[in-house]
């Protein structure tokens, strides 16, 4: 019997999810390195960017129970519709939620013109474009196919 830690280390889906995951958040970070010229590790785990890190999760979970499962078990149906309610839920809800508090801060940036007192900013980059969210799709079926192609090259 395998101990929890054993079935993740050895367990291909669980890397394909986090390596699309991982993958995403550093090409957040070298997005902004490129374009800025500074290094901000608050990007391996922010929201919002380029490319999403929940659509390459998302795929990844997906692409990786095809894998192993087939398109034809259920457990594919449920990871499908998983992943569509995540890319979903990027590029409107979350990305509306950004769009308000980007008007919510312009609000707040004119009212402590006038008045003296400490506020916070809301967090604006929440959600992602329609092409964001594309290409964590892609990154994530692409770290899937390449996590299980080196699995079965090394026995699993």
């Amino acid at each position: 019997m395998h101990s929890i830690w054993t079935g993740w280390w050895f367990n291909p889906t669980f890397w394909a999810i986090f390596c699309g995951w991982m993958l995403a958040q550093v090409a957040k970070m070298i997005c902004f390195f490129v374009r800025v010229r500074k290094i901000n590790f608050g990007f391996l785990v922010s929201t919002g960017g380029i490319p999403s890190a929940h659509s390459s999760l998302a795929a990844a979970l997906c692409t990786s129970v095809a894998i192993r499962m087939g398109t034809a078990d259920p457990l594919f149906a449920v990871t499908l519709a998983f992943a569509a309610i995540v890319m979903f839920d990027a590029q409107s809800v979350r990305r509306a939620a950004g769009q308000q508090a980007r008007v919510l801060n312009k609000m707040l940036d004119e009212l402590f013109k006038t008045h003296r007192f400490s506020h916070e900013h809301l967090a604006e980059l929440l959600g992602h474009s329609e092409t964001e969210v594309f290409l964590g799709m892609l990154m994530g079926i692409m770290v899937a196919l390449l996590v299980h192609a080196v699995a079965m090259t090394h026995g699993g």
